[in-house]
C-alpha cells in the first residue's frame, strides 16, 4: 500500500522514537516532528483506523507489526539512497539526510530493490547505521561508545550517535570517519576529556560528548 509522505514521517519518527522510549506519547512526537500536537493526534487516529498503531490509554502508543514493517522499508529506502549519494556521486556524509528525505518516499518496490542489487546489497550506510534487507531484517552491530573504550585499544568507528550535520562536519575536521582506525592514548579525569591517535595522522583530542557519540568496535 502506498502511503503520503506526512504518513511516512510520522511512521518512521514513531519507529524511531519507540526504539529508546518504547511508547511513545503525543508530545514526544510533535516535538520530534517539529508540529502541533493537535496535528499529531490528527494523523494518529488515521494510523490507528488502518491498524499501523497500537494505543494504551493513558500510556502512549507504538508501531503495530504492520507499521514497523512500514517504517523498516521507510529506512531502508533512505539509507540505501544515502548510500548511493556518498558512495557513487561523491556527496559528503553530512549533504545526504535532507536529499534522502526526499527520496524516501519514492514508493516503486522495483526500483528499491534494483538500487540495493546495484549497490551490492550494503549491510550499513555512509553513518554506519543498519540497512534493512527487503524482509525488513537488520543486522546486529557490536559496538561500544568511544568514551568507554579502555586506553591504548585498538578500535574501528563503526557507527555515529548525533548526525547533526554540525557534528560530521566536526568528524570531517577531525578526520574521522566510518572504518577510521584509531586509539585511545590517555583520558583525561578533569573533564574526560581524551587524546587519539588515528593511523598516520597526529594525536587529536576530543571532549566528551562527541566521544559519547562516536560508537566503535574492537579492531581484531
Amino acid at each position: 500500500m502506498q502511503y503520503s509522505s506526512s504518513k511516512e514521517n510520522h511512521i518512521k519518527a514513531i519507529f524511531h522514537l519507540q526504539e529508546s522510549d518504547g511508547l511513545v506519547t503525543t508530545n514526544e512526537l510533535a516535538a520530534a516532528l517539529q508540529t502541533k500536537p493537535a496535528s499529531v493526534t490528527d494523523m494518529l487516529k488515521k494510523l490507528k483506523q488502518q491498524k499501523l498503531l497500537n494505543y494504551e490509554r493513558y500510556k502512549g502508543f507504538k508501531l503495530s507489526s504492520e507499521g514497523k514493517k512500514v517504517a523498516l522499508q521507510i529506512i531502508r529506502k533512505h539509507r540505501l539512497w544515502e548510500y548511493f549519494l556518498v558512495e557513487k556521486l561523491q556527496f559528503g556524509w553530512d549533504e545526504v539526510h535532507e536529499i534522502a528525505e526526499e527520496l524516501e518516499h519514492i514508493s516503486s518496490v522495483r526500483l528499491i530493490d534494483r538500487l540495493d542489487e546495484f549497490l551490492g546489497f550494503p549491510k550499513t550506510d555512509p553513518h554506519g547505521d543498519p540497512i534493512p534487507d527487503k524482509n525488513g531484517k537488520l543486522i546486529e552491530i557490536m559496538q561500544v561508545p568511544l568514551s568507554l573504550l579502555p586506553e591504548n585499544t585498538p578500535a574501528i568507528v563503526s557507527g555515529i550517535g548525533d548526525q547533526s550535520q554540525e557534528m560530521l562536519e566536526l568528524l570531517n575536521h577531525k578526520q574521522i570517519a566510518i572504518g577510521t582506525r584509531l586509539e585511545i592514548t590517555r583520558k583525561f579525569s578533569f573533564d574526560q576529556s581524551m587524546e587519539l591517535k588515528l593511523k598516520q595522522s597526529p594525536v587529536i583530542t576530543l571532549s566528551e560528548p562527541v566521544a559519547k557519540n562516536i560508537f566503535v568496535r574492537y579492531d581484531q
